[in-house]
């Protein structure tokens, strides 16, 4: 195949690779790598604080998901991939802790040797790592997969795997990356992250195509029954090669992991209600508050936990495309986040439960307080002219109200922005006073459940003469029209970490803004953002990273690309019978379901 003879090639190519400049310097071989400072955890660590190694194995852990699938290619835009595939069935080259920032520590690879430059990065893979028929995993497994993801992977792969220069296959189990000069000091984290597929297998199956046969994996659980679009089911590995390395002691201990698909947010809650699963993550207050009726609740068969988390909140809000004319001005972006009452709809239809989000980094250290200075400022200096003045002021606020949805003096502040952007109002239609087009757009969604507070907006948005229509599609058209920037608006979330880097290039990059399926939605292209996020990604210590971070935070902020929304500082978690976890450590991205086990009475 295709796949194969690239593949070969590449490796015969690389065997006895020539010596780079990146090679003249010294590396520090380590069992475990940190994006700033040291790892939390020494090379004699035993286990993660949040997981218990002496935890019980057995049991199902069943939940609901609402959509549908029709893939169980997890690396490639086609097709909709099923719940779980890529993290419990493809092994990666390290594993993450999530009681800390950015650390990875040894899965695949035993140990990673960088230089202080990080320029390269070498990897040592462990000699019992095998895929799930037996065969050992090696370096040839690993250069086909950073091939294979480059070309016909999803663009964040492209996009990270662009950053090679050369590879070396040092031997079996060795193997090395030689970066370009537009790599940063998070290249070599994300490296570490890359799943690990096997030449041999996808020597006989298109990876660029989707699929509904059970790929082989090397992963803590393999696929037992798919029902495509409707349930796939995973059995947990029994001697898994990895479940003695520190990173996964107390790890994956139920023996069967079930993912029953639902049309809606609805029916899945009443499948958990009636016992059709036993575990959910509620995402929504209000169905927090009103949604769990059971008799169960009440007789403590159903057990409901609210758990405070120390994450960032996620940057969610509605999406203005700047590609649309109507956007590009930001005096109308502005004036449109007028119009999101948060006080009202928190009040009246989420029932007190949510907080406004007014930053990228909302819950952390990495959000702006008061005037840029010191390292922050200068970091913004080059680029003043460029800039409004406010970003060198306080951090942005969203517009407030009392809640009584009487927001009149924001109203009249959006239409005088409005006023000033060239728009008018005739017959109580608003209308572009030089093209005469009225302002009519679409807010696009994929969840019936953001439906209620995308028309609340709308209402108000209407008593400015502006005609905005909600539309609710199914996530196949969702996603088709989103890879293609085919919308004018959309509600979406952007996944953010206490250590942002590469990816806010994929989320706000200009040259994200020209790629399909890139999460630049909004369309962004100023030359101050890239040269933060360069500044970000390449932070060497966490006083470099807080200082591009909230300069970054300054400049897409008060450039009004996005409407933020509202966010929880806690997770809702209920589940069926007796399941237990490390109750006196909390993960400081909240909770980790993979460390949970069922009481064995």
């Amino acid at each position: 195949m295709l796949r194969l003879t690239i593949a070969t090639v590449f490796l015969a190519g690389t065997v006895a690779a020539s010596p780079v400049a990146g090679q003249a310097q010294e590396g520090m071989i380590s069992h475990a790598i940190a994006m700033h400072g040291e790892p939390r955890y020494g090379a004699e660590f035993s286990h993660f604080d949040y997981a218990n190694p002496d935890a019980p194995r057995g049991g199902t852990l069943s939940q609901g998901v609402v959509g549908s699938f029709d893939s169980l290619n997890p690396f490639i835009v086609l097709g909709r991939s099923a719940a779980g595939v890529r993290p419990y069935l493809f092994a990666q080259l390290m594993a993450r802790s999530w009681d800390e920032p950015f650390s990875l520590y040894p899965y695949v690879a035993e140990s990673i040797e960088v230089p202080a430059d990080r320029s390269w990065v070498t990897f040592r893979l462990n000699p019992a790592a095998e895929f799930h028929d037996g065969t050992p995993i090696t370096a040839d497994d690993v250069v086909f997969t950073m091939e294979a993801l480059r070309e016909v992977g999803l663009s964040r792969f492209r996009r990270n795997y662009d950053r090679i220069t050369d590879v070396q296959r040092i031997d079996d189990r060795t193997v090395r990356f030689v970066l370009s000069d537009e790599a940063d000091r998070e290249t070599p984290m994300i490296l570490a992250l890359m799943p690990v597929l096997s030449q041999a297998y996808y020597g006989t199956h298109d990876l660029s195509q989707t699929t509904l046969e059970p790929p082989l994996g090397s992963g803590p659980y393999r696929i037992a029954e798919v029902d495509p679009g409707r349930r796939i089911v995973y059995e947990r590995v029994e001697d898994w090669w990895a479940e003695d390395l520190p990173a996964f002691r107390g790890h994956n201990n139920f023996d069967r992991l079930v993912f029953d698909y639902f049309r809606d947010g609805a029916v899945a809650l009443e499948a958990f209600n009636a016992g059709a699963v036993n575990f959910r993550r509620e995402a929504d207050a209000e169905t927090w508050v009103t949604g769990y009726t059971s008799p169960a609740i009440d007789d403590g068969r159903i057990t409901m936990l609210t758990m405070p988390h120390n994450r960032p909140s996620w940057l969610r809000g509605y999406a203005f495309n700047t590609r649309r004319p109507m956007f590009r001005d930001p005096r109308v972006r502005e004036a449109l986040g007028y119009a999101f009452d948060f006080e009202w709809i928190n009040r009246t239809l989420l029932h007190g439960q949510y907080r406004r989000i007014n930053s990228m980094f909302t819950n952390s250290p990495l959000a702006p307080e008061g005037t840029p200075e010191g390292l922050e400022l200068a970091l913004l200096e080059p680029h003043r002219d460029e800039l409004s003045e406010r970003v060198f002021a306080e951090p942005y606020a969203p517009p407030t109200t009392d809640g009584s949805g009487n927001n009149r003096a924001n109203l009249r502040a959006a239409r005088a922005l409005l006023m000033e952007a060239g728009w008018e109002v005739r017959d109580g239609r608003l209308i572009h006073g030089e093209t005469g087009e009225p302002f009519v757009f679409e807010i696009l969604l994929a969840r019936a459940s953001d439906e209620r507070v995308t028309l609340a907006f709308s209402r108000v948005l209407e008593r400015l003469g502006i005609t905005a229509t909600v539309r609710t599609v199914d996530s196949a058209q969702y996603a088709a029209r989103t890879e293609t920037y085919d919308f004018d608006m959309i509600r979406n979330d952007w996944i953010v970490t206490l250590s942002p880097g590469a990816e806010q290039d994929f989320y706000w990059g200009s040259r994200s803004a020209e790629i399909d399926g890139t999460r630049n939605y909004a369309g962004v292209r100023e030359p101050a953002v890239d040269a933060l996020i360069a500044q970000l990604a390449d932070a060497a210590d966490q006083e470099t990273l807080q200082a591009a971070a909230r300069a970054l935070d300054r400049v897409l902020m008060w450039g009004f690309y996005v409407v933020p929304t509202y966010y929880l500082d806690r997770d809702y978690i209920a589940f069926w019978g007796d399941l237990r976890f490390v109750d006196d450590v909390r993960p400081l991205y909240g909770t980790v379901i993979e460390t949970w086990w069922q009481a064995e009475d």
